[in-house]
């Protein structure tokens, strides 16, 4: 399935079967139509760099066969409440002296309490004014609820879909896929950005796969970070004996997800610890441009930061620059222009 110029405009009608058109593509050409799209709108040598912090780990009520943070799974993790925001604030700090240009903040609740919005609300603010992005995952969401973290300035929220809708039963049965839909589109009236991806290795087909991707790429609007996760398998889940993911399956599904949602962050996530360099540099190939960087993604391992920045000075790719900064140079390269342009002016009326 070749994808014409007309095709690679936006789109949120995609069936299944175009989805596993592009899955069934021999692989090099999955790759070069993926690279092609990432290149049309994005800088192929940039990466976005997000770390997270868990502020409130385990203890969740929900049933999510591949979790460590459920509390009807006993994974040996220590329950721990909300974190206070001298600590979140410190950590943001150091996440950002790393190079990370967007911080996220994740706590294991079915949905926040009313109670505790006052200081997630405090954190937004603080990290905000460091010059970061934003991001939450709080799990549901109330209409109410987002349009307060909005009105605090959380740029980004992340919830994401996690597998098809057809499979989605097999993993969860605590909330259902309505509901995940109706909190990402509490976030999106809010005006908030929506991050909203899904894992791949659960034991899946390749149909759910592109279940997931068609659900993500046929919202109204697509998410503005899609993280792909590669099961993290930990003992005392129920998904910890389940068999690896082939990696170029996985790669496949970062291809088809840069291909679908053109102008969305495509972010290599959780199971990067058990990929070699080769793999994430092919990722980076097949449209990912953004990781998290940082030690641990909430309980689960990831590579060291300093094993990151290595990669990417090997294989030529910069950080990308935060929103802030972006802005500020803007600003710095149209006075500069306004200057010039003055000059001239006077050069132009001084010469007549």
């Amino acid at each position: 399935m070749m994808l014409t110029n007309e095709s690679q405009t936006l789109r949120n009608d995609w069936s299944r079967d175009e989805i596993l058109g592009l899955f069934d593509l021999p692989f090099n050409d999955l790759l070069f139509q993926a690279q092609t799209v990432h290149r049309q709108n994005f800088n192929p040598n940039e990466v976005q760099l997000s770390t997270l912090l868990s502020i409130k780990t385990g203890a969740c009520p929900e049933d999510c066969k591949y979790c460590p943070q459920s509390a009807r799974y006993d994974t040996g993790l220590e329950k721990e409440k909300l974190m206070q925001i001298e600590q979140v604030i410190e950590a943001a700090k150091a996440a950002k002296a790393s190079g990370s240009s967007r911080f996220c903040m994740g706590a294991a609740w079915r949905s926040p309490h009313d109670r505790d919005i006052p200081a997630i609300e405090a954190m937004i603010r603080e990290v905000k004014g460091l010059g970061l992005e934003t991001c939450m995952t709080l799990g549901m969401l109330s209409d109410t609820q987002a349009d307060k973290l909005s009105d605090a300035g959380l740029d980004y929220y992340n919830h994401n879909l996690d597998t098809s809708k057809e499979f989605y039963g097999d993993i969860i049965t605590t909330r259902t896929y309505q509901d995940r839909l109706d909190t990402l589109s509490n976030v999106r009236n809010s005006g908030m950005k929506v991050c909203s991806g899904g894992i791949v290795g659960m034991g899946e087909e390749q149909k759910d796969r592109a279940g997931l991707l068609m659900g993500l790429a046929n919202l109204p609007k697509h998410p503005d970070s899609v993280p792909i996760n590669m099961l993290v398998k930990v003992a005392g889940t129920p998904m910890e004996t389940e068999e690896d993911l082939d990696p170029f399956e996985f790669l496949r599904t970062i291809a088809v997800a840069r291909i679908l949602m053109p102008k969305s962050y495509v972010r290599l996530s959780a199971g990067r610890e058990e990929m070699n360099e080769q793999m994430q540099a092919m990722a980076f190939m097949a449209g990912a441009n953004s990781i998290f960087y940082c030690d641990k993604l909430l309980t689960t391992p990831n590579p060291k930061a300093n094993s990151d920045m290595q990669l990417l000075k090997r294989l030529g790719i910069s950080p990308e620059k935060s929103s802030a900064e972006k802005d500020s140079q803007q600003q710095e390269a149209d006075l500069h222009q306004a200057i010039a342009e003055q000059k001239t002016d006077h050069l132009f009326y001084r010469a007549s």
